[in-house]
């Protein structure tokens, strides 16, 4: 028999795949990964120590909690929220087939859109940027059970959980099953001669209640956002990552990259903690078939 506990028609879940689905690439994924409409989701399991309040909710502007060794306890199960001025999200019965993004500021699909002039790109890589988006956005690593990159992974619909301990970070990201390691025992930044990863290798050290993060050796082929903004091995990214109190994590990034971009930017990024969950299976390549059928 089933148990309906473990097995439910859940919104929020539900509310992930239908933000996922716009991209046009990724529905007929999406909708295989949603069978019958059922998803398979964590019971509710409340964290010992997490501040309530008085009518046993989590308090979520509750002070941020300290590890022992007296840091900012960055960890939990986190979700992207939409900057000032985005669409709201679809209702829950809506068509999963449009594939259209919403207008206005989305982060997800244009990292740029926050910034007055949007991102300052070098002549060839806006022109790639355009020939993305004519495609289709075909190409995504997203599409194709790849791995995403990082800035994809910030604004994406789908959670994170970081785990804290005294010399690494590791974050896990339900999209693509990810998984990031962010050094914080005084290790340097590899030289220029090492492996390209997907997600490049971090270091991160703390700037008082601020962990601040460096990251190098990107590939050459990173996707910063769902249209098409590139990342090349030429790029660094410094995150700044605040927990401004229990129940919401702050990110600003700056993307240093003189292959594609005429100068550093910023964006920040804002997440809020789902508490009392955790992450799901996200299964991208099990008896994957629309690769083939992708199609300008």
């Amino acid at each position: 028999m089933v148990d309906a506990a473990r097995v439910v028609v859940s919104r929020e879940a539900v509310m992930r795949k239908m933000e996922h689905s716009k991209m046009k690439v990724l529905i007929p994924l999406i909708l295989m990964s949603i069978p019958g409409a059922l998803l398979a989701q964590w019971p509710t399991y409340p964290l010992k120590g997490e501040p309530k309040t008085e009518d046993g909710k989590v308090k979520m502007d509750a002070p941020t909690l300290k590890t022992a060794d007296g840091k900012p306890d960055l960890s939990g199960v986190w979700a992207f929220t939409r900057p000032p001025g985005s669409p709201p999200p679809p209702p829950p019965d809506a068509s999963i087939g449009l594939g259209l993004p919403p207008p206005g500021v989305n982060q997800f699909f244009n990292i740029g859109s926050t910034l007055k002039d949007g991102l300052p790109f070098q002549p060839w890589a806006l022109e790639l940027r355009k020939q993305r988006m004519a495609a289709n956005n075909k190409d995504n690593p997203d599409a194709h059970c790849l791995p995403i990159g990082l800035m994809q992974l910030h604004t994406h619909p789908q959670p994170r959980k970081i785990i804290q301990t005294p010399g690494v970070i590791v974050i896990l990201y339900e999209a693509q099953a990810g998984i990031r390691q962010i050094f914080t025992d005084g290790r340097p930044l590899p030289g220029k001669d090492a492996e390209p990863w997907w997600y490049g290798y971090s270091i991160g050290h703390w700037d008082g209640d601020t962990l601040v993060v460096e990251t190098n050796g990107f590939r050459d082929d990173v996707w910063l956002d769902v249209e098409g903004s590139a990342l090349t091995n030429a790029g660094k990214m410094t995150e700044r990552l605040r927990r401004v109190d229990y129940g919401n994590l702050e990110i600003e990034i700056t993307v240093d990259d003189p292959k594609v971009y005429t100068k550093p930017w910023t964006v920040t990024v804002r997440q809020k903690l789902m508490p009392d969950t955790d992450l799901i299976e996200f299964i991208c390549g099990e008896n994957e078939r629309d690769v083939p059928h992708l199609l300008k």
